[in-house]
This record gives structure tokens, sequence and C-alpha cells, in this order.
């Protein structure tokens, strides 16, 4: 399963989660800002980064999910934070949290790092020791659906379905945490088709939505109107076909941003998996 992406889209999202998970307040959300850093001239690319915004009091959270042993990880891990602190000077403290899916995929080798585990800097979760789905809030139940095995996951996610529906009363947010969960059991079960799952688990009617399609139509014409407007500049015909499409490529974004999932964009867009992620990252 491609739990990065799951966790990035999920923290993306519901912020809220994040906080919730680690026991922090959730009047936090409102002062930062999540998405992925890449370091300059280095291969290291830290999965996730909570930023304050404008907001010297509050601290820097980099999150990593490590799905699999990796005895290099924790150097890894604090050679990319101490990087990133140099190249960047922030004036803000930092934490650190990694989300392993169970106590074996974390080598412990922590011998050169102690200092930062004794101090609290650092924060390990393991999401199989998160307690009981039922009495979990929704966002933290929907976290652990991604480490439940096969016939687990097809009652917890059940449960979730009729709890998301009750429970928030956004309908965007509803959107969202429902295409996330449909995104996990598409990975869950790979011997059933997309239309099966949703069939399954009663999601069919998520793509006719009012939500669904405005979300489609905004995004659709605001990448339109870019694409027209870079097409009239250049004048040629292949400056036309290259505004079609960036027009695709804007709307990618826009698309993601208001709960469409990835799949979802590259088959409404026809572009590939792999564009779509690649204009994501842009």
């Amino acid at each position: 399963m491609k739990t990065d992406s799951i966790f990035y889209r999920l923290f993306q999202e519901f912020p809220d989660i994040f906080f919730e998970l680690i026991g922090v307040s959730l009047e936090n959300t409102e002062y930062y800002q999540f998405s992925s850093v890449e370091i300059k001239q280095t291969a290291f690319r830290i999965d996730g980064v909570f930023l304050p915004v404008q907001n010297e009091e509050k601290h820097i959270y980099f999150v990593e999910v490590q799905f699999q042993t990796d005895d290099d990880f924790y150097s890894r891990l604090f050679a990319e934070i101490c990087l990133y602190l140099r190249q960047n000077r922030p004036p803000n403290d930092w934490r650190a949290v990694v989300l392993y899916p169970n106590r074996s995929v974390d080598t412990q080798d922590i011998k050169h790092y102690r200092e930062f585990f004794d101090s609290q800097r650092v924060q390990c979760i393991y999401l199989d020791e998160l307690g009981d789905v039922a009495s979990l809030p929704i966002g933290i139940a929907t976290i652990k659906l991604v480490v439940a095995d096969t016939n687990t996951a097809i009652v917890e996610a059940t449960e979730l379905i009729t709890r998301t529906k009750l429970e928030l009363t956004s309908q965007r947010q509803q959107q969202q945490l429902l295409q996330l969960i449909e995104t996990i059991l598409i990975y869950k079960l790979p011997n059933m088709s997309r239309k099966e799952i949703q069939n399954m688990f009663g999601l069919s009617d998520l793509k006719q939505t009012r939500f669904y399609q405005e979300a489609f139509q905004e995004g659709k014409e605001e990448g339109r109107q870019e694409g027209m407007a870079e097409g009239r500049q250049e004048g040629r015909q292949e400056g036309k076909e290259e505004g079609q499409r960036q027009e695709k490529l804007r709307m990618v974004s826009r698309l993601l941003r208001l709960g469409l999932t990835v799949e979802q964009v590259a088959a409404e867009l026809e572009l590939s998996i792999e564009e779509v992620q690649q204009a994501a990252q842009n």
C-alpha cells in the first residue's frame, strides 16, 4: 500500500487529526500549513511538515511515515531535519513524529540520538496500539484502518462510512473522508475493482453528489481560463496545444484540494496517475 500518499492527503485535508493523534490542542490547526519539503542539493525529502504560519512560538512538526524496517531510518531522519534547520534557519523550535504500523518495524536503534527521545522531542506512534476503532475519534479511526487486516478492514470500513455520514456535518469534509476510506479499501482489496468496492460499501453515489460535480466544474473552469490565457499569449498552434495541456495540469491541484482522489482526477482529465501525482507535487 502506498501509505505515504494516503497520510499526506489525510493530514493535508484534515490537519485536526494530526494534532489529535499527538495529543495537542486542536486550536493549533489554524496556525499551520502542511506540505512535503524537499531539501536543496540532496536526494532528501521529508514526508510532511506542519509549518507554523507567521507564528514563532509554535513548533515545527516533521512527520515521517515508516512502514518498512530500515536500519538507517533514524540516521537519515535526523540528517534531513538538521539539514533543513541549517538551510532554513527557522526561529521556531521543532518536534518530530514517526508513524509506525507496529513496534516490530521500529529498529529502536537510537544510541546516537537518545537525547532527542529522552527530551520527548521525538514521538513514535504505533498505529496498531491506538485502541478500539469504535471508541476512537473518526479521523484517528481512519488512520488505524490502514493497518487493519483485510477481514477487519471490511468491518471497520463499513462502520466508518456510517459514522462519517452521521458525524460530519460539512458535506465537503464528509466527501473527502469517504474518498480517503475508498482509497484505503482499494489497496486493501486488490482483487476487487473500484466499482465493486463502491457497490459493496455503498459508495457508488459519490461521483453523483452535488459536491463532486461542483468541485470538478470549479477546477475545470479555473484551469481552462488559465490555459486559454497562456495559449493566446503564445499565439501559435503549438502554444494552444500546450495551453490545453497546461489547463489540465493546473486543474490537478485544484481538484485534489477540492477533495477528488488522484484516480478520479486522472480519469476525468484523461491523464495518467503518474502525471497527476507529478503535477500535484509541483
